[in-house]
């Protein structure tokens, strides 16, 4: 079976952001925070009423981004 291709666009007030920029940004803020290239594990929770969207990396690295 092929694969389905998808788009998520997470829209909340007057906001809206793409699920690839999600994943870039908060890539960029673990690469910052913890040095860490080529992670093999990004679970993202996001919660606009918060503003904030937190991540796991490789089931251990925590930190958040603003949305």
């Amino acid at each position: 079976m092929a694969a389905i291709k998808t788009k998520i666009e997470l829209q909340y007030g007057d906001k809206s952001i793409s699920q690839e920029d999600l994943v870039e940004r908060a890539k960029a803020a673990y690469e910052a925070d913890y040095g860490v290239k080529g992670a093999k594990n990004l679970e993202l929770y996001v919660k606009p009423e918060e503003n904030k969207a937190y991540y796991v990396v490789n089931n251990k690295m925590t930190g958040s981004i603003d949305l």
